[in-house]
């Protein structure tokens, strides 16, 4: 049985400038399909918009506020609610409230840098 404790995985960045502590994954455990972390935003920032071209993700926030954009779509969300993030989906996830952020990150298959695609930063309009 493979059991993992947050306390005691280690943090790293992920291609979209979150936090992350990867709980399980094939690197970790008997997992071998997807994986399952917690991210964490500070007040004030945002996710570098991506998307993931062979990857669904589910995210299931724990804590504070957000806004969430999918493709077109934005919405606030909150502890308790759980977005789809279909592959290929421009998303970005800002935290709009005055603590962490804190979300669970399910992936299938499992987080890779290698499938994380950066949108280009937006141009500044020309006045």
């Amino acid at each position: 049985m493979d059991v993992k404790n947050l306390n005691e995985v280690p943090a790293f960045i992920t291609k979209d400038g979150s936090e992350i502590r990867e709980l399980l994954a094939y690197r970790n455990s008997c997992i071998r399909s997807q994986s399952l972390a917690e991210a964490r935003l500070p007040p004030g920032t945002a996710t570098h918009a991506h998307r993931h071209l062979k990857t669904e993700e589910i995210y299931y926030i724990l804590e504070g506020m957000g806004q969430m954009r999918v493709e077109a779509e934005t919405r606030l969300v909150g502890p308790g609610d759980a977005i789809a993030i279909p592959p290929g989906s421009l998303h970005q996830i800002t935290n709009i409230g005055p603590g962490i952020l804190k979300f669970l990150c399910c992936c299938v298959p499992a987080y890779e840098h290698e499938d994380t695609i950066l949108e280009p930063a937006a141009e500044p309009a020309k006045t």
